[in-house]
């Protein structure tokens, strides 16, 4: 196959699958999402519009070319996106990201353009930034959960581990939660936490940043403290700043126990990760009740690729 015909298939796909997720994004009043994700192999990217802004991921791969070459076939490749997606080419930012990464590189800043702003997701306001770090600062797979927690979070005491830049936090005060504690190990999301809080005029007093090794931090915590809890680790964690590496694998079940001794009888925890061949040992987990509720949280652009688990959990 001649490289014209291999962007002319890359350029089809992209226009049928736009098409097509363009209008349920407009029906469901959606202005974030994925349009394409490593579809073809010899075009390995993940799409994502950001309201005026296009946020594209390469994912790592050997493609025997030249340096020179490469960036020559990059600068074609988003010459396809910019018409497809009606963007201009200033508007596309792009990344290459290793097939496997732990949480820590997330944290590493790959550039200092700062190039953030303002987006709405279900009525609330989230700062993205599309040039400085592997990820953009919204998670958009998890749209449906954090709308369950919204649901959820009326006059509840809420904890979000892991908390990264806090959409599930914003998510739950708009959901007129009590008070909500962020916790996470970066204190670069923390701040971004609380910006993304503030933006959304939240009585900050209110709610709780905590800059801490999970881990760790749930061995501080008093029993039955927290009505709602949302867990979401990254798969591997070796952060010099932990005091242990965390395999998700193999520490889900202490993880979650450890939870669930702060989670009050009857309160809710929603897990999830993304480790591909996850297995979830549910005898040893000391809850009331376990539903995976991976399918429901499965939202309209991720339909065909989702590899991350979530589980509803009853204390």
């Amino acid at each position: 196959m001649t490289d014209a015909s291999k962007f002319t298939m890359f350029e089809n796909r992209l226009v049928k699958v736009f098409r097509h997720l363009q209008k349920t994004a407009r029906r469901q009043n959606i202005t974030c999402y994925r349009v394409y994700d490593d579809d073809i192999p010899e075009f390995p990217f993940s799409i994502e519009i950001y309201e005026e802004y296009v946020y594209v991921a390469e994912y790592h791969r050997k493609h025997n070319m030249e340096e020179e070459a490469h960036e020559q076939w990059l600068d074609d490749c988003m010459e396809v996106v910019a018409k497809v997606l009606q963007m201009p080419l200033e508007n596309i930012f792009i990344k290459q990201r290793q097939r496997k990464e732990n949480r820590q590189s997330q944290y590493e800043k790959l550039s200092f353009e700062k190039h953030e702003f303002t987006v709405h997701e279900a009525g609330l306001n989230f700062k993205v930034n599309l040039s400085d770090y592997l990820d953009t600062g919204l998670f958009l797979d998890h749209r449906i959960t954090r709308g369950m927690v919204r649901a959820e979070a009326q006059d509840k005491q809420v904890l979000n581990l892991f908390c990264y830049t806090g959409s599930f936090s914003v998510y739950a005060a708009a959901g007129g939660a009590r008070s909500v504690t962020s916790v996470d190990l970066s204190k670069t999301y923390l701040a971004w936490a609380e910006d993304n809080m503030r933006l959304n005029n939240f009585d900050m007093k209110a709610h709780h940043f905590v800059h801490a090794d999970v881990l760790q931090y749930l061995d501080t915590l008093t029993p039955n403290s927290f009505d709602l809890v949302v867990v979401d680790p990254p798969t591997f964690s070796n952060s010099k700043r932990m005091k242990d590496f965390l395999d998700i694998q193999r520490d889900h079940v202490s993880l979650l126990n450890k939870v669930l001794a702060a989670t009050k009888p009857g309160g809710i925890v929603y897990f999830s990760n993304n480790y591909r061949r996850f297995v979830l040992e549910q005898e040893q987990i000391q809850a009331s009740s376990i539903k995976d509720i991976t399918s429901q949280t499965l939202p309209f652009d991720f339909q065909q690729k989702m590899i991350r688990k979530c589980y509803k959990i009853v204390k």
